[in-house]
């Protein structure tokens, strides 16, 4: 009698082809509203976006179909070769610069214990919280060239510092300075990886003779390679996609704009000019794909690579 009784339970509790369980419906039922907001909020604007690619559309008439003439245009279009060179440049230097400094930040994090510790990482992760508009204001007056705080603290030194925002070969250097004010992600990111690196590695390490460099390289840096990996893609995109601070700070006064010319354009802020300036749409949808296809690329090569020298814990002990 209990051996059908609990056969009886196990059919009940198991789902059949009437429908699902309960708790299952209740999943999606709670599921429902962000997959609404990602099919009405991302993916549809992604395909609209790809049909308006092809289209000549400015917001007023109705779109006309131009095929491929929009990324033909891209080829011919000079401000899109310098949009790209900035965003590149950009790239390339603050992402190795960021993940330097977050990780001699997070190494001394590291070596902070107690109370002390939360009060720390809680103050290096507060830049994070401050809005990228208030940002690019707050580095329009600290890279002042006249009375900016960079430029005096230069002087200190004997050091007569640039025109950071007016001057065309110091705009880039001056950009990516202001970008380091925002690493609180990246180190606690880092942080937590080096606080799961086995103690009892760099002991071993430590007998055996090794350095303070040689544990550093020869463990520590293995332990929280995929942390790594992680923080060098999602710095790649973030920087790819560089807007707020940087239209803030130079095209929000359109006739101080004429002093340094294109040389604080980015893909993203040409993208914007063209959708919402210019009402190019059809153009900016074109510009905007092709910023998701190369994103695409960069990644999967960083993937590719990254694989091969990202150690993974749980492959180790797999093997």
């Amino acid at each position: 009698m209990g051996v059908t009784a609990g056969r009886e339970a196990s059919r009940r509790a198991l789902p059949g082809p009437r429908g699902l369980r309960p708790e299952t419906r209740w999943a999606y039922l709670f599921l429902l509203p962000w997959l609404v907001g990602l099919l009405v909020f991302q993916l549809g604007p992604m395909v609209a976006s790809l049909v308006l690619s092809f289209t000549d559309y400015d917001l007023i008439d109705s779109p006309r179909f131009a095929g491929l003439g929009n990324y033909a245009a891209m080829l011919e279009d000079p401000k899109v070769a310098r949009a790209v060179g900035n965003t590149v440049i950009y790239t390339a230097l603050h992402v190795p610069l960021a993940i330097a400094i977050a990780l001699a930040l997070a190494l001394i994090l590291n070596r902070v214990t107690g109370r002390a510790a939360g009060v720390f990482r809680t103050v290096f992760y507060l830049p994070s919280m401050t809005p990228y508009v208030a940002t690019g204001v707050l580095f329009l007056f600290l890279l002042n060239g006249q009375a900016g705080v960079v430029n005096q603290f230069l002087g200190l030194f004997g050091i007569d510092g640039p025109q950071w925002t007016t001057d065309p070969n110091w705009i880039l250097p001056g950009i990516v300075l202001m970008s380091l004010w925002n690493l609180g992600t990246t180190t606690i990111i880092l942080v937590a990886a080096l606080r799961n690196v086995p103690r009892e590695l760099s002991e071993a390490a430590m007998i055996d003779g090794a350095g303070s460099w040689q544990r550093f390289r020869a463990v520590t840096l293995p332990m929280i390679s995929s942390a790594l990996f992680f923080v060098v893609i999602i710095n790649t995109i973030t920087s790819l996609q560089m807007f707020d601070q940087v239209y803030t700070m130079f095209f929000g006064n359109q006739s101080a704009q004429q002093s340094y010319g294109d040389s604080a354009l980015f893909y993203v802020v040409y993208l914007f000019q063209q959708a919402f300036q210019f009402l190019h749409m059809g153009y900016a949808s074109a510009l905007a794909w092709l910023l998701f296809l190369v994103i695409g690329v960069i990644t999967l090569i960083q993937v590719k690579v990254g694989n091969r020298l990202v150690y993974y814990e749980a492959e180790e002990q797999g093997a």
